[in-house]
């Protein structure tokens, strides 16, 4: 008889991720640069890959001013999150916990950024079922 263990993920982050901007056109405008990313992404047309940058890429992140993403990390604009623009600030709630693309993008474009586990802090705004 053979016992196997192993570990998974439930990918049951609830993670909160809130870029503060100084004003409301930063935050539509990084909301946008968003969009862009992950439509290009999800593209299957499109070719990105973890250890390159292609030229549709290059051409993109140049478009964008967005130099601090690795290549490794761009597939995390094909992951589940939503986004949300409440005046001065760009919501993002996932359950990945990888967003480092997402957080360099609202760095660069001039936000303080908040990242919490709606888990550990229930009573807070943006969690899973809140508003």
């Amino acid at each position: 008889m053979k016992i196997w263990n192993s570990y998974g993920s439930e990918h049951s982050a609830n993670l909160v991720m809130i870029g503060h901007f100084k004003d409301s056109a930063s935050a539509e405008e990084t909301n946008a640069a968003i969009d862009e990313l992950r439509s290009f992404t999800s593209d299957p047309d499109n070719s990105f890959a973890p250890d390159r940058y292609p030229k549709g890429v290059m051409e993109l992140l140049s478009k964008l001013k967005f130099h601090s993403v690795g290549s490794g990390e761009l597939e995390q604009f094909t992951y589940d999150f939503s986004t949300k623009v409440k005046g001065t600030d760009l919501v993002i709630t996932t359950e990945e916990i990888d967003v480092a693309a997402l957080m360099k993008l609202m760095i660069d474009r001039g936000a303080r950024v908040e990242i919490y586990s709606a888990h550990s802090y229930p009573d807070a705004d943006h969690g899973r079922g809140k508003g």
